[in-house]
């Protein structure tokens, strides 16, 4: 990431001053929370690198990295049928319960659009409970998740006689 080739190049030097901010790796309430709700968003996306575009977001709304990144894995190979299946029956369920029209897309049948709005939905509605979840978790455990990132000290240069 610190190559001598790729030190000049400014569009690098923009991603790179944000992507290696220590407070995005260093664990608070706050990164958490907003790192672990954009995780948990990508994570119901059907959508191939989900934790790189978790990363993207996180490293651009400047929340956690590490925990966007792991939160992605909610979605992995034995879980995910199971996820879909219910994204799937939300999108049936709001559609027929709750009167919400779903326009046709083009020739696709009407449960493609209903796998769009579970997807959706439910990505949004883990994103907005996951945030206050992490700060009650944090309220109740004030110890292992502190409010503040701790404050990097630099290194005491020892002196040679």
């Amino acid at each position: 990431m610190r190559h001598r080739r790729l030190r000049n190049w400014q569009w690098w030097q923009a991603i790179r001053a944000r992507l290696l901010d220590r407070r995005l790796w260093q664990p608070c309430r706050d990164t958490v929370a907003g790192g672990i709700s954009v995780g948990l968003f990508f994570a119901m996306m059907p959508m191939p690198m989900q934790t790189l575009a978790s990363a993207a977001i996180a490293t651009r709304a400047r929340v956690n990295i590490p925990f966007a990144v792991a939160s992605c894995f909610v979605s992995n190979p034995l879980t995910e049928p199971f996820i879909r299946v219910a994204q799937y029956r939300m999108g049936g369920w709001l559609r027929e319960n709750l009167g919400v029209t779903i326009p046709r897309i083009g020739n696709l049948p009407q449960g493609v659009a209903d796998f769009i709005i579970g997807f959706l939905l439910m990505g949004i509605f883990l994103a907005f409970v996951a945030y206050p979840l992490v700060h009650l978790f944090s309220a109740l455990l004030p110890n292992h998740l502190p409010i503040r990132p701790a404050v990097m000290k630099p290194k005491a240069r020892s002196s040679a006689n």
